[in-house]
């Protein structure tokens, strides 16, 4: 195989990561735009869009996201009950999104077991602190398509 051919392949696994972080974006806007709607936040398509925007920041996205909508809704209704209810939601956002929507997406879109798209971010995590979370999802979908594609010439050459 040329390396031009690697090249075509890395950016086609790439594409496909691509396509499903934007997948998964979307979605957690959309979840962020319900959550603050029944909240009755103040400007919720606002702070859905910035939140599906920021989802692409892995870890720090999703922190920057929560802080406009909290803000609004402490500087609108002046009580604890409406900030608890936007943290409550980001709470069930994060761990949806991160436990089961990412990882469906990404074994739809880019054939990433889900253990797989699950496990690797915390342990690159571990091994180069900021990077190793960032490069994680990426590195996976490549990973997989170059074993997907190993897999299936392996199948025609075997006798």
């Amino acid at each position: 195989m040329r390396i031009s051919d690697h090249l075509r392949f890395t950016g086609s696994a790439l594409k496909h990561w691509f396509i499903a972080q934007c997948l998964d974006s979307l979605v957690a806007g959309v979840l962020w735009w319900a959550g603050l709607h029944w909240i009755r936040a103040p400007w919720p398509w606002l702070w859905a869009a910035l939140a599906a925007l920021l989802h692409f920041v892995p870890n720090l996205g999703p922190v920057l996201a929560l802080l406009g909508p909290l803000l609004a809704t402490t500087l609108k209704w002046h009580d604890w009950r409406h900030p608890f209810s936007v943290l409550a939601l980001y709470a069930v956002i994060v761990v949806l999104d991160g436990l089961v929507l990412q990882p469906y997406i990404m074994k739809r879109t880019a054939k990433v077991p889900m253990w797989a798209s699950i496990l690797l971010p915390i342990v690159l995590g571990f091994i180069i602190p900021f990077w190793g979370v960032l490069l994680a999802p990426p590195l996976l979908a490549v990973i997989y398509a170059y074993r997907a594609r190993y897999k299936k010439t392996e199948s025609f050459t075997a006798p």
